[in-house]
């Protein structure tokens, strides 16, 4: 679906400045879209708003379709009288740059739990129909969530596959009783999805009144360790006896990691999901689409062919190509949902066929100008390749910071960049690449917070293939000043990137 000239902001909400720790849906975030709106940009692009569980990772969650509990405002709670100022008396001198999850996690988890019981205890008869109203509207996936995460607790937040087999494999009868005895459980996870689609809501609502759209990002994969395969596991690659994963997902050697990426979810049995007119699927789409305006599907090369790796393989090195059904996949999602807003994530190994299946649907495909300059003129990263339906950005999650990358370039990179662009700016080098980006043909670019600031390495939100320490940075509260806003909109109204004034 081609768009129009324009560009945007890659922030994820847990960098928002906040005095719980961690970045939430508050004042920081109204703050920001104010920032975007003032500076002339139309988009906002966040990383998967799922509730995260070991390592921290928006792209390993508990659920493809529940917000995240930690982005939960307390502020906003408390302005709705369910919680009070006093409850945040004795929080600790979090940092300011930095998540400590492991600091905030039972910090944030008692406030929301305190939230749930006065919610209980002295919601209105307005607000109880609220509730009952958002529970029945989201029924679909919500009740196997409530269920799972209840059920997690109950096992000392042991992996689904490892449980007593009547629950393991979703007896009827297990799961009514454990419905019966995990009652104010269940309410509480019922009750911070409501909570967080109440206050996720409200933000975008903002966002748009304000000609901000949201690009949401679709991991193509799911956790292991979560409600969706524990209650759908036919159509994933697990072992029908143990139900651990069968096949795991990941990619081949790339410029990431010499040994390739095995990121240990299960892929998909796509025959199964092809039987089921691939409904699950539907549903995720549909539940993407109730929270953000446009999707990026991440890894969308996997659509064509994914890289299955055995069970036991301590690499992805001893991987394969298994084709995929992409194209039947996507009539299916324009016939029932018609034609999306999507992007597709087109990094990696890409053949012809996966650019057939990408343009075919009209997807734009993304450019990243820090890969653009260690080859000959033919590398398609190269601004002057591009074409108009792409998204360009200076880098992304999984790249170092565009100051971090030139600090670590190779004579040969930065002897090519300095060539193409002619000199270097005094104001640094990530306003070069900013410039680079937002004066190329692509109908969209994306820019992270991180080098619009002009962060180094320590601004670098996640290093591929290492499970700790990623997901952290936060930047801190002032830095969105009004001259950065001014910079900002300046080069945007350059080339041709503002929004129509009306």
């Amino acid at each position: 679906m081609p768009f129009p000239r324009s560009s945007g902001v890659l922030l994820h909400p847990s960098s928002f400045p906040s005095r719980f720790g961690i970045g939430d849906l508050g004042l920081e975030a109204y703050h920001f879209i104010d920032f975007l709106k003032e500076s002339y940009q139309q988009y906002w692009q966040v990383l998967p708003l799922g509730p995260t569980g070991y390592g921290n990772s928006p792209y390993m969650s508990y659920s493809a379709m529940a917000g995240n509990p930690l982005l939960i405002s307390p502020e906003k709670l408390a302005d709705e009288g369910l919680l009070t100022e006093e409850d945040f008396g004795n929080l600790p001198n979090f940092s300011t740059h930095k998540v400590d999850f492991e600091q905030i996690v039972p910090i944030k988890t008692n406030l929301l739990r305190k939230a749930a019981e006065n919610f209980r205890d002295k919601a209105t008869p307005i607000q109880q129909k609220e509730f009952a109203d958002f529970c029945d509207s989201k029924a679909d996936w919500l009740d196997n969530y409530a269920l799972f995460m209840a059920l997690k607790d109950s096992q000392n937040g042991a992996s689904w596959h490892t449980w007593e087999p009547e629950l393991a494999k979703r007896s009827p009868e297990a799961l009514e009783q454990a419905r019966q005895q995990l009652t104010t459980e269940i309410f509480y996870y019922k009750f911070i999805q409501y909570e967080f689609f109440r206050q996720w809501s409200a933000l975008k609502s903002y966002a748009n009144m304000r000609g901000i759209q949201i690009i949401g990002d679709i991991p193509i994969y799911v956790a292991h360790d979560s409600s969706d395969v524990w209650a759908n596991p036919d159509i994933f690659a697990l072992d029908e006896e143990t139900g651990e994963v069968a096949m795991m997902a990941g990619v081949p050697p790339d410029y990431f990691s010499a040994s390739g990426q095995l990121w240990g979810n299960p892929v998909y049995n796509w025959e199964e999901l092809q039987k089921q007119d691939f409904n699950w699927w539907l549903q995720r789409f549909e539940a993407m689409l109730d929270y953000v305006d446009i999707i990026r599907i991440d890894h969308f090369r996997g659509f064509e062919a994914y890289w299955a790796v055995p069970q036991g393989e301590e690499t992805a090195i001893n991987g394969e190509w298994v084709e995929a059904p992409g194209d039947a996949f996507f009539e299916v999602i324009k016939q029932k949902l018609g034609k999306l807003p999507i992007l597709a994530e087109d990094l990696g190994v890409i053949t012809p066929e996966v650019e057939a299946l990408r343009d075919k649907y009209e997807f734009p495909g993304m450019k990243v100008l820090q890969f653009a300059f260690g080859s000959d003129p033919g590398n398609p990263f190269l601004p002057f390749n591009y074409t108009r339906n792409s998204v360009v950005y200076t880098g992304t999650h999984d790249n170092d910071t565009t100051v971090g990358w030139y600090n670590t370039a190779t004579d040969w990179e930065k002897r090519n960049l300095w060539l193409y662009l002619g000199c270097i700016s005094p104001e640094g080098i990530h306003w070069d690449l900013i410039r680079l980006a937002l004066s190329s043909v692509a109908n969209q670019a994306i820019i992270p917070l991180q080098d619009v600031l002009g962060w180094g390495t320590e601004g670098r939100m996640n290093f591929p293939s290492t499970p700790t320490g990623n997901w952290e940075w936060r930047y801190h509260s002032g830095v969105l000043t009004e001259e950065l806003g001014d910079r900002l909109k300046t080069v945007t109204t350059l080339f041709g990137r503002a929004p129509r004034q009306s």
